[in-house]
Order: C-alpha cells, then sequence, then structure tokens
C-alpha cells in the first residue's frame, strides 16, 4: 500500500467520476448480473462464464471486475487516497468475496497469474481490508444458505 496519506479534493473528484462510471447503463446491469445473479458454486462455474466470449455474462463479469482492477491500481499505485477508497468499496469486497475461495485455482485452470491481483492486494493488504473480506465472506455463507434453504 502507498503511504498514508491525507484525502485531497483530487481524491475526492476521482471517486465521484469513479462513482458516475458504475452508473453508467451497461454498468449497471453488469453489476446487476454480477451482484444478484451470478453465485459460483464450483471452480467450474467461474471458468465456464470466463470462457464463454462473446456471452453478455462473459462481458459482465469482465466489465465489473476489470472496473474494480483499475480502481484499486489508483489506490496501490499512490493516485487514489487508500481509505477513501476503502469507505466508498464496500461492493467490491462483497464482490471479490464471492470469488476468493476459487482464485488460486481459477488462475491456474485459466493460465492467469494476475486475475484479480489489484483487488486481492487491496482486499487482502491491510487488517482493515481483511476484517471486511471476511465479513463479507460469512454475510456471503449466510446468504447462501439461507437461499438453499428456502428453495429446498
Amino acid at each position: 500500500m502507498p503511504p498514508k496519506r491525507k484525502a485531497t479534493a483530487a481524491d475526492a473528484d476521482l471517486i465521484l467520476k469513479l462513482y458516475d462510471l458504475r452508473r453508467e447503463a451497461v454498468m449497471r446491469q453488469a453489476r446487476q448480473w454480477v451482484a444478484v445473479s451470478f453465485w459460483p458454486e464450483t471452480i467450474d462455474d467461474l471458468v465456464k462464464v470466463l470462457s464463454e466470449f462473446g456471452s453478455q455474462e462473459n462481458a459482465y463479469f469482465r466489465q465489473v471486475f476489470g472496473y474494480w482492477e483499475m480502481a484499486c491500481a489508483l489506490v496501490l499505485n499512490g493516485a487514489l487516497d487508500e481509505n477513501l477508497f476503502f469507505d466508498t468499496s464496500g461492493e467490491m469486497f462483497f464482490l471479490f468475496a464471492k470469488l476468493r475461495r476459487f482464485l488460486k485455482e481459477f488462475r491456474q485452470k485459466m493460465n492467469a497469474p494476475e486475475a484479480l491481483l489489484q483487488i486481492e492486494k487491496f482486499a487482502t493488504g491491510t487488517p482493515r481490508g481483511r476484517q471486511r473480506l471476511e465479513m463479507m465472506e460469512k454475510r456471503i455463507a449466510d446468504l447462501r444458505a439461507r437461499s438453499k434453504a428456502a428453495a429446498g
């Protein structure tokens, strides 16, 4: 992580620009799919989506996670205040928590050792980040359990 510094007006402007990107119509559809509809149960579920180039789901996945990779890279390279980004990026932790258990195997199967690396570095690079990620993983486990109970 970059050295701690106080957020500036430029950081705030960049956060607002990132927010505007999240509000774009197709990005909203992509975020809806990744957050609400995409619940991989196995590594194969994840690989399937990412192997189906040209599918809407593949495009949605790449758009959403590409966005978060870019945003995290801004932080990790010192262009955006870490604390300000942390305070405004809860969605990223939720989405990453859905995939983290598959990450190592996914990188191997897809021959993509740097896949989601910026998100992983940001989410796990501090005690605060690890704590939020663990909280999200517990929330996801609970959501999965409730969904299975309701379905069966």
